[in-house]
This record gives structure tokens, C-alpha cells and sequence, in this order.
């Protein structure tokens, strides 16, 4: 018997036309509706490991980032959630499961779709 170690994602909103507090935005919204979902076990913001000299927040965010957790039952569908939210926004997916790391970029709905087949074979392997 093989045992799973959940699937990490982390999503990150690149899109060039909007600025870091607009991509920020996109992120916290996605936080805030990914933390409503059973199937998801830990969902974040990415800390900055280098935050600006003078940050006077209490450990400062990538602008942008999230980091979802998901068993591997869960894993494909949490894919084809973001799928149906982030049709048509430019994001670039990293993929982490069974010690293996998948890189996917979308900015297209038939990129985002080609991505989420991706990742769906990466995670079933």
C-alpha cells in the first residue's frame, strides 16, 4: 500500500495590467473562498522571507501568493475549482506532490485548461 503526502499549490496572480494591490486583491478574495471549502486543509498568504528594511507589519506577504494544502483525493478537484475561478486571469501554478514539483503558467482560458489537465496527471502519478 502507497501512502500520499498531500498536494501543495501554491497560486500566484501575475497579471501585468494590474498593480500589486490589484493582484493582492484577486489573492484575498481567492483566500477568502478557498477557506470556505471542506476539501481544502490549509490555505495562506506566503510570508516575505525578506520583508522591506522599515516594514512595520508583523511578518509582510508576497504580493499576490497563496499556498493551498489538499489531500491527494481532494487535490483534483481543488484544480478544477481554481479552474472554474480563474478562467481568464494570468496565474502561474506550482504543483507539489509525491516529492515531485509541476510549474504550469495560464492567461487564457485555454491555457488555464490545458494547465489543469496538467496538473490533474501530475497529481494522479
Amino acid at each position: 500500500m502507497t501512502t500520499h503526502s498531500n498536494v501543495r499549490l501554491t497560486i500566484a496572480f501575475n497579471d501585468p495590467d494590474l498593480d500589486s494591490e490589484e493582484q493582492d486583491e484577486q489573492a484575498q478574495q481567492l483566500l477568502t473562498e478557498l477557506r470556505q471549502i471542506d476539501e481544502v486543509e490549509t490555505v495562506d498568504r506566503v510570508l516575505d522571507p525578506n520583508p522591506p528594511e522599515g516594514n512595520k507589519a508583523i511578518g509582510g506577504f508576497l504580493v499576490g501568493l497563496l499556498v493551498a494544502e489538499v489531500s491527494v483525493d481532494n487535490a483534483k478537484k481543488l484544480v478544477g475549482f481554481l479552474g472554474d475561478r480563474l478562467s481568464n486571469k494570468p496565474i502561474e501554478l506550482l504543483v507539489e506532490a509525491n516529492g515531485k514539483k509541476l510549474s504550469v503558467k495560464a492567461s487564457s482560458r485555454e491555457e488555464l485548461e490545458a494547465a489543469i489537465k496538467a496538473a490533474k496527471d501530475f497529481i494522479e502519478k
